[in-house]
């Protein structure tokens, strides 16, 4: 049997709205809301009686989608947003966009902080590392050539 497909990442936040609004800034395009509860997701999860809203975004090739979530119950019960990029575990999302300069431009009136600078490698791209909304790591690749 073969792998299909990355269906999506997960991402918890606590303001749903303004992490939707900076994707949705970003160019991901919002596929639906949704409240999520029940013993079958608790089952999924591990997490017993839970209550979450999520929203899914997709990016515009259809291929990826985004997953956010901001949990009501449980409470949240770790937060690694600021490790550095050499911590274990899941850094980043990274994200190709048309022009990176005019992408920086949009997402830091979102409040979007560079994390370092935007360097070239080689002839192929032009990259970076912002800090998003609550501070989550986000990649962004413009391709040269």
């Amino acid at each position: 049997m073969a792998l299909k497909r990355m269906d999506n990442v997960g991402i918890v936040v606590e303001d749903l709205a303004a992490a939707i609004d900076f994707y949705r800034e970003l160019g991901l395009e919002l596929e639906g809301q949704a409240t999520i509860e029940g013993e079958w997701a608790g089952r999924v999860t591990g997490l017993g009686d839970q209550h979450v809203e999520i929203a899914m975004l997709r990016t515009p090739d259809g291929h990826s989608r985004l997953e956010l979530s901001r949990f009501i119950k449980p409470d949240v019960v770790a937060d690694h947003r600021n490790a550095p990029v050499n911590a274990l575990g899941y850094l980043r999302a990274m994200f190709t966009v048309d022009d990176i300069d005019e992408t920086l431009e949009r997402l830091r009136r979102r409040g979007a902080e560079l994390v370092g600078e935007v360097v070239r490698y080689k002839d192929a791209y032009r990259l970076c590392y912002i800090r998003g909304p609550e501070g989550l790591l986000i990649g962004l690749a413009q391709e040269l050539g």
